[in-house]
């Protein structure tokens, strides 16, 4: 593979952008980094779909010409793309395509006349022209059959799109249309092919749609009826409609048909194209677009990949009306992009539907990001700064310290080395098969290894003891080397970050264009200087950063009302595609997830009270168990056993404020009295303690309630 070229959806430009708009180009754009990291000529494709009856619509609503109304909107996804680092200043998408462009019309005229040249499958003519009555949904562009739209309630009254729940337009006019009926057989053989549409479920349903019997589509409207569109060549009292129109952009815009993208990308250099799409416009996609190329005698894509909708935490469709939305600039306000990337990624399993929401975002960032890689690389290049002079220490192991070292739990180097070049392939595989997820979850697997190998040896102590130095630097080694390796791999989805654990290494090559395939163990050299150490993903105040959240909503809803009109806030983004972009936000969450209720005399039991660390220290032969002394205001400090040992270095927690069980009933562990119990939250599949503390100082002692 020399080349390579991968596509969102262009989206509808009646209304702006959201979270799925978002989500398509994150998972595009991840894609297309690594690819280029891999060393191949990578194009990427995103852009808006500017003709048709909705711009027309917007555009007389909000007094403005339908290229105007086009330029409004493309302007706050132009906008939203730099904000995200997913334009090309910052290394995404190479072309942002616009249907109105010149070269577009050129190109989407030579596959018309292509196609109306062709002959089906069956020996019939691809285009005709015929007349249409019946059913029209300007939000899905798409006419509708009696299945596929609710009703009216009273007569006289127009029936309601299923999809969109608005009221849909009779039409009756002179049309163009595409033979689609014929090419049944020939589009179930392309999808006997298992990597053509996936996953495998979206690909069982296009199946069965196709099987089903198929309709011809009607391919034009009358100029009279739809002026803002290309001109049917030939005919120019007819205007392409829009799926024949935007679907072609994926081919005009590296130039077929017209000599300027040729020119510059190239159409046989690039084609063909992976495209990423929402599970909702997967028909127009894997149905419409395939036959097009059929009859136009044009190369398939490589592949059509949909992915899920995002639903708000407890399961309930994104909608104005629940107050469940996400907003991009509360997002952008609030969160690393990288932060957001890493969510999008991990929390939705590719081809399923995900959950979204605020504070899911923040927990995800704090537990995973925080006090996971960012806490490994923190701590890690901070001792050797502490330690070693601020350089790469030497990874070798003389035999005469071996046992020593395997003793303080310092992993043996051809181990770790296998159990990294393991995790690195299986990480590539899921990586290549969309499962995003899973890839993630091996990389962390490797995060917590590599940090619990750290707790257990503990080289703060060994820095104390000079005969040590080689196990010290040896923990030290392993941990910088395998921050080297993460950096690489997670660089397609956290770039930002992958970019700043490559630099505070000292490393000076640029890491986007490092292959993970070809990382060896041990090419980290020894005496490289690390630079200034800063934390990768500082901790969020999750209650102050809700509160804040909450007010910055109303602020920008109010923002957004000119372009928001009654219709684009039912459709979202493109026809019918709202629900894979649609917006997500635990607004309207409730008692969601609450597993029983108690009234206020029952928590008035619990005695909360704020305290402070004094001491910290490990327990002899307890690995998971921590003894701290905590000041609560008593004339004595309270003992307590905390089974956080594995997480939190002893250290780390002296002086810091903590919530404390006061009146929680003494018992004996390890033949030490616990006086009580420390709050914490229970993070992740692995139920990782994050302690609970408190964001303004309070005094010792103070009771919660």
């Amino acid at each position: 593979m020399k080349t390579f070229y991968v596509t969102t959806p262009i989206y509808y430009a009646n209304s702006l952008p959201h979270l799925g708009h978002l989500y398509t180009m994150i998972v595009a754009d991840t894609i297309a980094r690594s690819k280029r990291q891999q060393g191949i000529e990578t194009f990427f494709l995103t852009g808006t779909d500017e003709h048709g009856i909705n711009i027309e619509r917007a555009a007389q609503k909000n007094n403005r010409t339908p290229q105007e109304q086009a330029d409004y909107v493309v302007n706050y996804f132009k906008k939203m793309t730099e904000a995200f680092g997913l334009d090309t200043a910052h290394g995404g998408y190479d072309i942002f395509m616009r249907t109105t462009e010149p070269f577009h019309s050129e190109g989407v005229s030579e596959v018309w006349r292509r196609v109306a040249k062709a002959k089906t499958p069956k020996g019939r003519d691809a285009l005709y022209k015929g007349h249409y009555e019946g059913w029209f949904c300007a939000a899905c562009a798409a006419y509708k059959t009696e299945d596929e739209y609710a009703k009216p309630t009273s007569e006289g009254e127009p029936p309601t799109c299923l999809i969109h729940e608005t009221k849909l337009d009779r039409v009756s006019e002179e049309s163009y249309f595409f033979r689609l009926s014929d090419y049944d057989e020939a589009l179930l053989n392309l999808y006997e092919s298992a990597d053509f549409v996936r996953p495998e479920s979206r690909r069982n349903e296009v199946k069965s749609f196709v099987a089903g019997g198929l309709q011809d589509l009607s391919v034009s409207r009358l100029h009279s009826s739809v002026s803002w569109g290309v001109p049917v060549p030939g005919d120019p009292n007819h205007t392409m409609y829009v799926w024949f129109d935007a679907l072609t952009n994926y081919i005009t815009a590296i130039g077929f048909g017209n000599e300027q993208q040729e020119k510059k990308v190239g159409f046989e250099k690039f084609w063909p194209a992976l495209h990423m799409v929402g599970k909702d416009i997967l028909r127009f996609h894997a149905v419409y677009w395939p036959a097009f190329l059929l009859a136009a005698g044009i190369e398939q894509p490589r592949a059509i990949v949909a992915h899920g909708m995002w639903v708000d935490p407890s399961g309930r469709k994104m909608s104005k009306t629940l107050g469940n939305t996400i907003e991009l600039d509360v997002l952008n306000k609030f969160f690393p992009v990288d932060a957001i990337r890493y969510f999008c990624l991990r929390e939705m399993v590719f081809g399923q539907d995900g959950r979204f929401g605020y504070e899911n975002l923040i927990d995800r960032t704090n537990s995973d990001l925080a006090s996971g890689l960012g806490n490994l690389s923190s701590r890690t290049l901070t001792m050797i700064q502490r330690y070693c002079n601020g350089r790469i220490p030497a990874g070798a192991i003389t035999d005469e310290n071996r046992l020593a070292a395997k003793r303080a739990g310092v992993e043996d180097e051809t181990a770790i080395a296998d159990v990294l070049g393991h995790a690195r392939d299986e990480f590539i595989r899921y990586f290549d098969e969309f499962a995003f997820s899973r890839a993630l979850e091996e990389a962390w697997a490797i995060v917590a290894r590599v940090d619990k190998m750290i707790s257990e040896a503990t080289p703060w102590d060994l820095a104390k003891d000079p005969n040590q130095q080689q196990t010290l630097n040896a923990v030290l080694y392993r941990a910088a080397e395998t921050l080297r390796w993460l950096g690489v791999m997670l660089y397609p989805v956290m770039p930002t970050a992958a970019r700043e654990i490559h630099q505070q290494l000292g490393l000076t090559d640029d890491v986007g264009r490092i292959d993970a395939r070809g990382l060896r163990w041990g090419d980290l050299k020894e005496g490289v200087q690390i630079q200034e150490v800063k934390p990768l993903f500082p901790r969020i105040d999750k209650a102050k950063t809700m509160e804040e959240i909450r007010e910055q909503k109303s602020e920008v809803g109010e923002q957004k009302s000119e372009v928001r009109s009654q219709e684009s806030e039912k459709q979202g983004s493109r026809p019918v595609e709202e629900g894979s972009g649609q917006h997500a936000t635990e607004a309207d969450a409730g008692a969601v997830g609450v597993a029983n209720f108690i009234d206020i005399a029952d928590f008035a039991k619990v005695e909360l009270r704020v305290g402070e660390v004094r001491t910290a220290g490990r327990i002899p032969k307890a690995d998971k168990l921590l003894l701290i002394t905590v000041d609560i205001g008593e004339e004595k400090p309270r003992q307590i056993l905390a089974g956080i040992a594995q997480y939190y270095e002893p250290e780390s927690l002296v002086g810091r404020k903590i919530v404390v069980v006061a009146n929680l009933k003494p018992r004996k562990l390890r033949g030490y009295e616990s006086q009580g119990m420390l709050l914490a939250a229970s993070v992740g599949e692995e139920g990782k303690p994050v302690i609970a503390t408190f964001a303004e100082d309070v005094p010792n002692g103070a009771r919660l309630k």
